[in-house]
């Protein structure tokens, strides 16, 4: 007898509806699953059988025959376990309800039980786009899913269950098992929480005023400077003054972390921004993405928020090589033998690092830390193509002593962070009409949107010219700094870019002549 239901298995981010055909006939006793099954998949075998009789189902020894359609796309992981299974036992004479319309995933523990899966998210708004109108799998994934129903406002109803017994219950009917629902908009209510406020960090205006503009446009940004001067609390408090996650932004997101079971229990949606410091000795698949099953990539979940790199030169020089796709086009293809996967990586880098190996570039008595060959080699490290993709670069010195023991309080993040947003929204309102490409900052535009928004009257236009030849800057730097100008004129409720707002776009490259001319 034959019994075919609805499956999905992941590519990349996305889900891929398959058809699980599952078919009991006489024979030798076997049991075969083909589809392109990975390991995972094939010794789910084992599980399920184990699962359907410690459940409390008869299991007779006969051929089993399980297909997995399209049979042409590999399947992977452990979703399929409690779809088999049921298509098993509506193959036996078990089920009395139809399957029509139902959609089944989640894995199966030996005793029957379930256990989460990865990929919730994506799968149900797959389910919505494809009209299923039931969803069942582990209860555990249930407010995930039905997030992703929420968001579409399909017919789709998501249903929990907690084991093999109640999905066969749920299906035969003989049990009233009321649909997940989620208000999305009462998750967006709860406040973020975020490590490091700005009132926090003493001294260091300087750098906080770049790091708001930075903010504001989506620019990425370098701080240079000795150890313990706050680089990295800096860097720690910029998610804070960044606009709040809209509802695409956060569902994007949350697809991402869903695949990678990243995602936190008890939240079913990414309602802060990503903030990712992954380690200097992190290799190029951990940084971009890959791998045997072609995974996210700390650039992908970095996306819609901020990328941190502590002690940049540390990076092995291939690692910060890969990133310089991602940083242009905003998403990184993993390519594999069996297939091509895309994944977005909208982040904005934050870099850190010292001046010199030895820490200090200069000691107390004014002396040079290292040699000016060490030097050269340390910060050499850093390619001239990735530092051009740089917007900003700073120098963050070690804090005054006064401001160290100052009773004073800072400025807060809230107060920051709405400069930010009012920022924002002006870039929103001018970029709301174009068709394509479809932006949102300063920091997106190309060069045709450059030449059109970034206009410079003659003496500022003489001033750029004059400091592209003083400080050999290349075309992308020249990009760089009218983006970053008009983001600082956005800051200061200016229409057009003035002389002021352009020198201090250009100051913000006073790092290539300081440091990689050294």
């Amino acid at each position: 007898m034959l019994t075919t239901l609805t499956a999905a298995s992941l590519v990349g981010i996305d889900a891929l509806r398959v058809e699980i055909e599952a078919n009991v006939s006489g024979g030798l006793p076997a049991f075969t699953v083909v589809g392109l099954p990975d390991n995972a998949v094939k010794e789910s075998r084992e599980r399920i059988l184990t699962a359907i009789r410690n459940s409390g189902f008869e299991l007779p020894s006969k051929k089993i025959t399980v297909n997995l359609a399209p049979a042409d796309v590999r399947k992977e992981g452990t979703a399929f376990d409690l779809g088999i299974a049921v298509g098993l036992l509506g193959s036996l004479g078990e089920l009395r309800g139809s399957l029509d319309g139902t959609l089944i995933m989640g894995e199966l523990a030996l005793d029957g039980q379930l256990r989460r899966v990865n990929g919730a998210l994506p799968v149900a708004i797959m389910a919505a786009k494809e009209n299923i109108l039931r969803l069942i799998l582990p209860s555990v994934n249930a407010q995930e899913a039905a997030v992703a129903v929420s968001a579409t406002g399909a017919g789709t109803q998501v249903f929990g269950v907690e084991s093999l017994n109640e999905a066969v219950a749920l299906v035969n009917g003989s049990t009233d098992v009321p649909p997940v629902s989620v208000n999305v908009a009462e998750l967006f209510t709860c406040e973020p929480e975020y490590p490091v406020d700005f009132a926090e960090i003493k001294g260091q205006h300087a750098a906080k005023k770049a790091l708001e503009i930075a903010a504001a446009g989506a620019h990425n940004i370098l701080m240079i400077g000795p150890p313990g001067s706050g680089k990295t609390l800096l860097a720690k408090a910029l998610p804070g003054i960044l606009p709040p996650l809209g509802f695409e932004e956060s569902l994007e997101t949350t697809k991402i972390y869903s695949v990678a079971n990243l995602l936190e229990r008890d939240r079913p949606l990414m309602i802060t921004r990503p903030f990712r410091n992954p380690h200097h000795t992190s290799s190029n698949i951990a940084l971009i993405g890959g791998g045997a099953q072609a995974r996210p990539g700390e650039v992908s979940l970095a996306h819609n928020g901020v990328l941190f790199l502590d002690e940049l030169p540390e990076f092995s020089r291939s690692a910060l090589e890969v990133l310089r796709q991602p940083l242009e086009e905003r998403e990184v293809t993993v390519s594999r033998a069996a297939l091509s996967t895309r994944y977005p990586a909208g982040f904005m880098l934050v870099a850190a690092m010292n001046p010199s190996p030895a820490g200090a570039l200069k000691d107390r008595d004014g002396m040079l830390t290292a040699s000016p060959d060490q030097i050269r080699r340390y910060l050499s490290k850093i390619s001239g193509p990735l530092l051009d993709r740089i917007d900003i670069h700073i120098d963050v010195p070690k804090v005054d002593n006064a401001d160290l023991f100052s009773a004073s309080t800072a400025e807060c993040s809230n107060a920051i962070r709405s400069r930010v947003m009012a920022a924002r929204q002006v870039q929103q309102e001018r970029f709301a009409a174009l068709s394509s490409p479809r932006i949102f900052t300063n920091a997106q535009m190309n060069s045709k949107l450059i030449r059109q928004f970034c206009p410079l009257d003659k003496e500022s236009s003489d001033r750029l010219m004059e400091a592209m030849n003083r400080l050999n800057l290349s075309a992308r730097a020249h990009d760089r700094i009218l983006k970053v100008s008009r983001t600082i004129a956005d800051l200061d409720g200016a229409e057009r870019i003035g002389m002021k707002h352009l020198v201090q776009g250009i100051q913000y490259r006073n790092l290539d002549r300081e440091f990689w001319n050294f």
